[in-house]
């Protein structure tokens, strides 16, 4: 599944490095995460479907690290850099064994059809 992502080539090279380097900081944060714990949700304040996204997480008892950022008047330019990486365009980012799954609602299926747990198995023992 490709998608649209401006080629270096077309960049001139006096901002690649200015590309490259734009909040950095937090997408190195997110993929140590995902290297370091099996489920990982990144989410914002005041926002209910990360909250939904760990609830079904605790009652599935699934174990997961939580990491996040801002509200929607806070941290947003930090956010946006994440969005960029992933692709994905909201908030949360539920990551499986290193596979962005989606947000809240894709992960509730995931739990509902049983994937998850299948997904999980040789992690939870």
């Amino acid at each position: 599944m490709p998608r649209a992502v401006l080629a270096e080539s077309q960049i001139h090279p006096a901002v690649r490095e200015r590309i490259a380097q734009h909040q950095s900081t937090i997408v190195a944060e997110v993929q140590q995460a995902v290297r370091d714990h099996a489920v990982v949700v990144v989410g914002m304040g005041i926002n209910p479907f990360p909250r939904k996204a760990r609830r079904a997480l605790d009652a599935a008892r699934v174990p997961h690290h939580y990491l996040g950022y801002g509200s929607y008047f806070s941290d947003w330019r930090r956010r946006t850099a994440l969005k960029m990486w992933t692709g994905w365009p909201t908030f949360p980012m539920v990551f499986v064994k290193g596979v962005l799954v989606g947000g809240a609602n894709d992960l509730q299926a995931l739990i509902d059809s049983g994937e998850l747990q299948r997904l999980l198995a040789p992690a939870l023992r």
